[in-house]
């Protein structure tokens, strides 16, 4: 025997199925999301009529939000006492079937207000489902990482959200390439819908295969013990409850700028082609992609805290100067996002673990799921519909300062935010 290997440290393996199969829950929801938000300025005369057929799309997709803290706080309570598992399964099945559904519906012109009515249904469901799914895809990540490495697991939520947004972002460059407007307009836009209900198959395929944690096996028993579990993250835990809401405003706010806002805002307003804005995303999603896994671990190395420092600060600086940007020609363009999704992968490559970090596992799926979505709702489901009602009414810049604001804001919010990386889940 070599004794000289005796103390040598064990290498740890990434478990990568196991990271991609609870991830992929979370991508096909941002795929639809963000296919809704990207291909709205063809679909949304097929469903409303008149002038304000931009502005009614994007309200829909603003009330769809108002249903995740529903999801967050009904499927996440299901997760905390019934397991991770089976709720990731219902929230994929549910996002899927909305998305097919979006895919197939007539328009106003067939069905008259049939058609909005249905739209609306569909994305209500995939609002509770989203609601669900990020909460409990992000505490299975948490859960299942050892504390040194959690940071390095986190980042895989976003990789596989990123690569969505990626095909989302690939899928609009390549159909305003080889379809002209008026395609698009009539039937173009219905494929990715349709991609996302077969994509929605292959991740519950890869679901099926995945185990419950250990953690909640340990704490199902407490969880359901716990009685007006919303009221006890209020009452036991009104701190994390608040650092919780700080930081994921401006989250929020940078994810639906530069994945859903932005797009519409520089064709429409800033008069950009849509090929070079199409463009300029993808590129900036991949390189938002490859930054992930190097972010989370740093974060194992040298903490949370002061990456998020940086983000929040460096945000509150560029984001007004940087939509001066937003205009006609690819370079100007690349710059916006490259900076932009650059800067923000320092939040999303550890968001499930600062998440995870705050609450305990019995009020993990809850605390999460009910505080982080009525702050989307509030900040992120309302972004498209604020620019673009702004832009109309002549001050576009004002929007770039409000999320300058709410950077300052999380700054601020960080500041007294602890360092939890390397510690034991609750």
């Amino acid at each position: 025997m070599d004794k000289s290997n005796v103390n040598a440290p064990v290498q740890h393996r990434l478990p990568v199925r196991k990271l991609f199969a609870a991830s992929v829950g979370n991508a096909l929801e941002w795929f639809d999301w963000t296919i809704y938000a990207t291909f709205s300025i063809y679909f949304a005369s097929a469903f409303f009529p008149g002038e304000l057929a931009q502005i009614n799309t994007f309200a829909t997709y603003a009330l769809a939000f108002f249903f995740r803290p529903l999801g967050g706080m009904l499927i996440g309570r299901f997760a905390d006492v019934r397991g991770r598992k089976p709720a990731m399964i219902f929230t994929i099945v549910l996002m899927a079937g909305g998305s097919i559904v979006i895919g197939i519906l007539p328009t106003f012109e067939q069905v008259g207000w049939f058609a909005p009515l249905m739209l609306l249904f569909a994305r209500v469901a995939q609002g509770l489902s989203l609601g669900g799914e990020v909460s409990n895809a992000s505490a299975y990540l948490g859960e299942i990482a050892p504390p040194r490495r959690r940071g390095r697991f986190s980042s895989f939520f976003y990789i596989s959200t990123g690569s969505a947004v990626l095909l989302a972002s690939l899928l609009g460059f390549v159909l305003a390439r080889t379809m002209d407007e008026a395609q698009l307009e009539s039937w173009g836009w219905r494929i990715p819908f349709l991609l996302g209900g077969v994509l929605g198959i292959i991740g519950l395929w890869l679901r099926s295969s995945l185990e419950e944690t250990e953690h909640f096996k340990d704490n199902k028993g407490a969880a359901r013990r716990v009685h007006r579990p919303l009221l006890t993250t209020l009452r036991a835990h009104p701190k994390a409850v608040g650092q919780l809401v700080g930081f994921t405003m401006l989250s929020t706010l940078c994810y639906y700028t530069f994945f859903s806002a932005l797009t519409p805002f520089a064709v429409n307003t800033r008069g950009a082609d849509d090929v070079d804005v199409f463009l300029a995303l993808s590129i900036a999603t991949a390189l938002f992609v490859a930054l992930q896994y190097p972010m989370g671990v740093l974060s194992d190395r040298f903490g949370r805290k002061p990456q998020l420092l940086v983000w929040s600060a460096a945000t509150a600086i560029l984001i007004v100067p940087l939509s001066t940007l937003v205009r006609p020609g690819l370079g100007g363009l690349l710059v916006v996002f490259c900076v932009g999704l650059g800067l923000y992968t320092a939040m999303t490559s550890i968001a499930p673990a600062i998440m995870s970090e705050l609450f305990p596992t019995a009020l993990r799926g809850l605390g999460i799921g009910a505080w982080y979505n009525l702050t989307v709702a509030v900040f992120g489901g309302t972004a498209p519909l604020v620019i673009t009602a702004l832009s109309d009414a002549g001050a576009s810049t004002l929007f770039f300062w409000y999320v300058a604001a709410g950077a300052a804001v999380a700054f601020l919010v960080i500041l007294r935010l602890p360092e939890t990386s390397h510690s034991e889940l609750r």
